[in-house]
């Protein structure tokens, strides 16, 4: 079959988010073939090119969700003139356009800013309405007469939007808000709906493949929503974390908006996963903490099911079967040792570096001897930086430099170091360094750290956050965040019982094979793609034509022009009633009176009465319900 696969920010570019993922997911299921839809997030993305593409991959449209310096779109098929018509620009299409234009938007806008009334379950009530009236009237406007960038981000959009705000029924932090909070809305209302103006919605692109894939919610489904609208081709979206829940998390800090504007984004994002959720055929969360916030932005149940991401355990068997084979004592040529905690993650502020070090002077106080050594990938941005700079200067007043001796130089128990140097060369050798793993992160989706720890069966010790609990399962010790006391009582305790460390290592060894590996995830997407296009299979005009637009014979079968089900017999195979029926005949409950019972054991088969068939239609076998064969 042909998928459309919808990512925001990842594949085919070589940078951002579920790339991996989608590589191996495209590579595992060569008897599909994929068009892959991608929105890009910045220009540095689209300057890093993209991945080398399998021949699986028949082409690839792509579109910024970013705006360049001058202003001007790449990509995103701006083909009418509606957006110069709401900016006063030329030619003009009329009032009426005008009016649609300004109908749905303000309807899109009071969903925003007004609030659903406290009981009212995600998805319904006037505000859901609201919302869909106006989002997809402006994707038919938008189809119809040409893109939406410039009429969003106009003098119009912007009244709309205030009168919206003042309202009855509005918030007070909504109602609060200025005309630079407006213009900023605005701005980043047009970004989220840049998918509306992408020339992608005809027969010949989302309206050709089998079924769409979304990658993740928000952005990337959005023109999943508008091809089962215009073309009835199935959805399905896969979340490893949850765009809704990383939106809160920078509302509350990070961003140059005031809380008007965060409030708002938070409305828009809401309504609009709520949408997609609902919407979707099916939907696959990555973890159970994952599945828990769909729910609460108004996914059914019933459509959803838990897909493990699939990691590659390969790279990592030669450490996992070594620590089988000594006990994961961690012992041996990689320097490390029983008595060495290894961390191995992005160095950035929600990992709670702060607090590791903290609790690793805890650590030392029992064990003298323990070392902590810290693996992180390049650091990028001048945040990182920061934090990375912080952390060394809290290591180097925690723990100074211990000299050996009189004449040699003092060497610290805590050390920085990159993954790929000369020393650790991979993530397999990062992990055989040490006898524990630790994670200490504050904010967590899907651990990777801890599953390839789990590959390479070492015992590990990780803050109860994100869908930790779910993957550990047992096989390691959780304590609470921003506890460094209870993260250094657990070390401790795994540095002093080597045999439980080995049980404990065996263990998430054999669960990560068991539920984590690119195997398992490949074959539940194989499973899934089948089940959905057997049960929503889309009937296409483009299917019936050849290239020259002629009809191809045998296209559309004959029974497909018969009213109702198809297989059930017509009136002219039915049997026929018996037009001098005897009255002295006992007549069982339920049946008609004149016509004959359903054969019995041992008699003759009934002669039924054959009317001419309809002209143009193809007759049908006589038969049961459900067993006729055309």
């Amino acid at each position: 079959m042909r998928i459309g696969l919808l990512t925001d920010g990842g594949y085919p570019y070589a940078t951002g988010e579920s790339r991996l993922w989608c590589d191996r997911l495209v590579r595992g299921l060569p008897q599909h073939t994929f068009d892959l839809f991608a929105l890009s997030r910045s220009a540095h993305q689209e300057d890093q090119g993209w991945v080398r593409l399998p021949p699986q991959v028949s082409r690839v449209r792509t579109a910024p969700l970013w705006t360049p310096e001058d202003g001007t779109l790449r990509g995103s098929g701006e083909r009418g003139l509606l957006a110069r018509l709401v900016t006063g620009g030329e030619p003009s299409y009329g009032r009426r356009d005008r009016r649609r234009y300004t109908e749905h938007l303000t309807a899109l806008a009071a969903a925003i800013c007004t609030s659903d009334e406290a009981g009212t379950e995600p998805g319904e009530g006037p505000g859901a309405e609201l919302f869909t009236e106006g989002l997809y009237g402006l994707a038919e406007l938008a189809r119809e007469r040409g893109g939406l960038h410039l009429a969003l981000r106009s003098e119009a959009t912007v009244r709309i939007l205030e009168a919206a705000s003042r309202a009855r029924g509005t918030g007070r932090t909504v109602q609060n808000a200025t005309v630079p909070d407006h213009l900023a809305f605005a701005a980043e209302l047009e970004r989220a709906l840049r998918p509306l103006s992408l020339d992608w919605y005809d027969q010949e692109s989302l309206g050709a493949v089998d079924l769409c894939h979304a990658a993740s919610g928000g952005a990337a489904a959005l023109p999943g929503l508008l091809a089962k609208r215009f073309f009835g081709v199935p959805l399905l979206v896969t979340e490893h974390g949850v765009p809704l829940r990383a939106h809160y998390l920078a509302a509350a800090s990070g961003t140059p908006y005031g809380a008007p504007v965060r409030a708002l984004l938070a409305a828009f994002h809401g309504r609009l996963a709520t949408e997609v959720y609902r919407q979707a055929a099916l939907v696959t969360p990555g973890n159970t903490h994952v599945r828990r916030w769909q729910q609460r932005c108004g996914a059914d149940p019933a459509k959803q099911r838990t897909v493990y991401p699939g990691m590659a355990a390969e790279r990592f068997r030669r450490a996992g079967e070594d620590a089988e084979r000594l006990g994961a004592s961690g012992d041996g040529d990689d320097g490390g040792g029983p008595d060495t905690l290894v961390w191995v993650g992005r160095i950035e502020p929600a990992k709670d570096l702060i607090a590791l070090l903290h609790a690793f002077a805890e650590v030392r106080r029992a064990v003298p001897g323990a070392r902590l050594r810290v693996f992180g990938a390049p650091v990028e941005g001048d945040e990182a930086a920061a934090y990375l700079a912080r952390c060394e200067a809290l290591a180097a007043r925690l723990f100074p430099d211990e000299a050996t001796g009189a004449h040699t130089g003092g060497v610290g128990p805590v050390t920085f170091e990159e993954i790929g140097g000369p020393e650790v060369p991979d993530l397999a050798e990062a992990y055989g360094a040490g006898g524990v793993i630790v994670l200490s992160s504050v904010v967590e989706g899907f651990p990777v750290s801890l599953v390839e720890a789990m590959f390479c069966g070492r015992a590990t010790v990780s803050t109860d956050v994100g869908a930790v609990v779910e993957v550990i399962g047992g096989t390691g010790l959780v304590v609470p965040p921003r506890n460094p006391q209870a993260l250094a009582d657990a070390c401790v305790a795994l540095l002093r019982d080597p045999e439980r460390r080995a049980r404990l290592g065996a263990a998430a060894r054999a669960r990560a094979l068991e539920l984590f590996t690119v195997e398992q995830n490949l074959a539940a997407f194989r499973g899934i793609y089948l089940e959905l296009i057997s049960h929503t299979p889309v009937c296409r005009e483009a299917d019936t034509v050849d290239a020259h637009g002629d009809p191809l014979p045998f296209a559309t079968p004959p029974e497909a022009r018969l009213l109702g089900h198809w297989t059930r017999p017509g009136p002219h195979l039915r049997p026929q009633p018996d037009p001098d029926p005897d009255p002295s005949t006992p007549v069982p409950h339920g049946a008609v009176p004149g016509t004959r019972l359903p054969d019995r054991p041992g008699e003759p088969e009934p002669q039924h009465t054959r009317e001419p068939e309809p002209d143009g239609v193809c007759a049908v076998a006589a038969g049961p319900a459900g067993d006729g064969d055309a």
